[in-house]
């Protein structure tokens, strides 16, 4: 149990780490941008006195070093500051944005996850077999299309010849739970196309490694379906990697949904980062850079954590 425990402590630290190293760069990152804040706030018209003046009042006069760690500091507080261009507190524009972008995630995960790991077993049921041939030929095809050429296809065939779902995927709090999944079926679609094959082939690639076991011929000569030793035997065992691949897609769903979001023109935290970076809208990009972060290195974390716990080795160390 202490070598468990050890383990964990250590993950998790690292993860605290890492998130404190990332929160460097992405200052670091924005301080180097080119272009002058206070120039893209006031415009070109701007007389130097009113520049200097916006440049105190910003802070933007100060040592790099002290700002990062006011900056810091504000995080620690919970307070994430106040956007350049409209003034308002960026903690509360971006709740609401981040429980949209959780919520297009929340649905492309509920049906990605448990169909990726089906396909995946249905590809180790029937290996080398034509239906493993075409699941596997389909992924590959959808892993090699980039994302908005997807998007795109899905809209002009969806949307316009069709005329099933909304190209624009606007929600609001008015709206019905089954009218918000209408009006995003089609970013859905995408995303789970999008993470589908990547899950699906890992899950079949940890499930052939396990089926390489001495105990799984075992079953096999007992007599056991082969279906049945695959889902009662060779799932089982091979859970680590494949919960591996599933937080990894998880954080991509959370974090790389800026592309889907742009083209959708849906109301999360990557059209709103994208709206502000070309604003130069300095802390709100810091902000969702730093969130997007967390994200990422936290179901990380998570993933290590279910890993180690997973494996009966540390659970019952000799």
């Amino acid at each position: 149990m202490s070598l468990l425990l050890k383990l964990l402590t250590q993950r998790i630290a690292l993860g605290l780490l890492l998130l404190f190293l990332v929160s460097i760069l992405i200052f670091a990152g924005t301080i180097i941008l080119p272009g002058d804040v206070a120039q893209s706030i006031l415009g070109q018209s701007a007389t130097p006195e009113a520049l200097a003046n916006m440049r105190r009042d910003l802070g933007l006069n100060e040592p790099p070093v002290q700002r990062y760690f006011n900056w810091l500091g504000g995080l620690l507080q919970g307070d994430l500051g106040t956007a350049l261009t409209s003034g308002k507190d960026i903690a509360e524009s971006i709740g609401k944005r981040l429980g949209n972008t959780l919520f297009l995630a929340f649905w492309a995960a509920i049906i990605s996850v448990p169909l990726a790991i089906l396909l995946g077993l249905i590809a180790v049921r029937y290996r080398e077999r034509w239906p493993d041939k075409l699941i596997s030929a389909v992924t590959l095809a959808s892993i090699s299309v980039p994302e908005f050429l997807i998007a795109y296809v899905a809209i002009f065939v969806v949307s316009v010849r069709l005329r099933w779902a909304p190209s624009v995927t606007t929600i609001n709090d008015s709206m019905s739970l089954g009218e918000k999944l209408h009006t995003i079926s089609i970013p859905i679609a995408v995303l789970t196309l999008v993470v589908l094959a990547h899950m699906m082939r890992m899950t079949r690639a940890a499930i052939l490694n396990v089926m390489q076991s001495a105990y799984i011929e075992t079953a096999e000569l007992k007599g056991l379906r082969m279906f049945t030793i695959i889902w009662k035997h060779a799932l089982p065992n091979s859970v680590a990697p494949v919960i591996n691949v599933v937080m990894l897609n998880m954080a991509y769903l959370v974090v790389g949904v800026v592309v889907i979001e742009v083209v959708f023109t849906y109301p999360g935290m990557g059209q709103y980062l994208v709206d502000h970076v070309s604003k130069r809208d300095i802390p709100v990009v810091q902000a969702c850079g730093l969130i997007f972060a967390a994200v990422y290195i936290g179901l990380n974390m998570v993933a290590d954590i279910v890993s180690i716990i997973a494996n009966p080795r540390l659970r019952h160390p000799k």
